[in-house]
């Protein structure tokens, strides 16, 4: 998927009503940035952070700051602008997805109970603050925090719900499930 198109995609799926007390956050990665200009190097501050309920409302954000506590505040504020429904089957997902952005792939698969989160560090902060407690995942290609994030969001964002499925298809659920 394109880097429009998940936009365009984001926009879409926006329209999550939560309790902004109920949100939990992780920053997932916090880089010191420096602007050159005339007269020398502006440091500042820029933090990843994602957001989520742990029941399948998950967004991502960044912030830009001279100190490190303005600029996750910041992410945290943009990140809840950006929350997303994710469809789960209990407490993993319906099915095996591909997410790409860039040079960034991430492949999600579900898992059965007990299997935990199978993940490193941008796409576990993703899982977990999503409530997804049983996935496999495979992050392929760039190692960017920031590209993962969106892959992962990219494939978060392709994930079906079966009754939609069903519906779409004039079947029940049973008869997809079989």
């Amino acid at each position: 998927m394109s880097k429009h198109i998940l936009r365009e995609t984001l926009a879409v799926r926006r329209n999550v009503e939560v309790n902004a007390n109920s949100l939990k956050d992780q920053v997932v990665a916090i880089q010191r940035v420096t602007k050159v200009v005339k007269g020398g190097k502006n440091l500042s501050f820029s933090a990843l952070v994602v957001v989520g309920d742990g029941h399948g409302v998950v967004g991502f954000g960044v912030g830009k700051a001279k100190e490190v506590p303005s600029a996750i505040k910041k992410g945290i504020e943009a990140a809840k602008k950006s929350l997303i429904r994710v469809p789960l089957k209990g407490t993993t997902i319906p099915h095996q997805v591909l997410g790409l952005y860039g040079s960034g792939q991430v492949m999600l698969k579900p898992a059965p109970e007990g299997t935990g989160i199978i993940a490193g560090g941008p796409v576990r902060a993703v899982m977990e603050v999503a409530g997804i407690s049983n996935v496999l995942t495979k992050s392929i290609g760039t190692s960017n925090p920031h590209n993962v994030i969106k892959a992962t969001f990219d494939a978060l964002l392709r994930l079906k719900d079966i009754a939609k499925v069903a519906e779409l298809r004039s079947k029940t659920v049973e008869e997809l499930t079989r």
